[in-house]
């Protein structure tokens, strides 16, 4: 099944559900400020990714100017401030099977129809 995180608000996410539903594929929607990721999601997503955490932070967000830029913490540290604070993950990310992209622009979720 393929699960797209998303936020109806930010004008990317909603790109990025439009182009999944071109695809004419079935998925799941999950609002992820609305029904927050586990600890072991975010682990797997960044599996799935090949991603440190650093790398999926939204570095544009005023709560990451203000308390986190600048500021060295683990992965793990990472992670548990991801999870207190989800609007700093980009969005959408798109999971399928044993992959997962942030899909911006939403043609990178080609990765995952790829043979």
């Amino acid at each position: 099944m393929i699960k797209i995180y998303h936020n109806p608000r930010c004008r990317k996410s909603r790109a990025g559900l439009v182009y999944l539903e071109g695809k004419g594929v079935e998925f799941e929607v999950v609002e992820y400020l609305k029904n927050p990721i586990t600890e072991e999601e975010l682990k797997d997503i960044l599996i799935k990714m090949n991603v440190r955490p650093t790398e999926i932070i939204r570095t544009q967000e005023d709560i990451y100017k203000k308390q986190f830029k600048d500021k060295n913490f683990t992965d793990e540290e990472w992670i548990k401030i991801l999870l207190e604070n989800p609007k700093l993950i980009q969005r959408p990310i798109v999971v399928k099977g044993y992959k997962a992209v942030w899909a911006d622009p939403p043609e990178e979720m080609e990765k995952l129809f790829k043979k």
